[in-house]
């Protein structure tokens, strides 16, 4: 049951980064370029929101260094005829980064081991310290243990 979940949410995730794409915060920001888009003036989209003009340049200003609530955003969107849609976009698909987890995981546990080991003067080969490697990888995808996200 808990591989269908992850593998549920892993698509979530991935959908929302591909319907987002490349999209990127226009240099003025998505407020005052959505209202320049629409043709509406800072004062039109005040009286929208029942507030000032110069809160509404504050907004705009807040939007761009990232102080804005998602209260404000909506609000702001709203009044303009749209809607705020968030979401976090991940370099790669969620699954991408767990298989890159699990190899850095693995690694780590490996050159745990082999330090101990080179104490007894046990070391893998290269052969075997790739068979290792890969083995570990595996175990760790199937089981998704606890400290999956903390180093060793």
């Amino acid at each position: 049951m808990k591989k269908i979940l992850l593998h549920q949410y892993q698509g979530i995730v991935d959908k929302a980064a591909a319907s987002t794409g490349d999209l990127v915060v226009p240099d003025e920001g998505w407020i005052r370029t959505l209202r320049k888009a629409l043709g509406m003036s800072g004062a039109q989209l005040a009286r929208r929101l029942g507030v000032s003009r110069s809160q509404v340049a504050q907004s705009e200003k807040n939007e761009l260094s990232g102080a804005i609530t998602l209260k404000t955003l909506r609000n702001m969107a709203q009044a303009m005829g749209g809607r705020v849609v968030h979401t976090i976009v991940l370099p790669a698909s969620a699954s991408e980064l767990v298989h890159q987890r699990a190899r850095e995981k693995a690694r780590q546990i490996l050159q745990q081991a082999n330090t101990h080991m080179a104490l007894e003067s046990q070391v893998l080969d290269k052969d075997n310290q790739a068979f290792e490697l890969r083995r570990l990888e595996q175990e760790l995808l199937e089981q998704m243990p606890a400290d999956f996200w903390d180093d060793v």
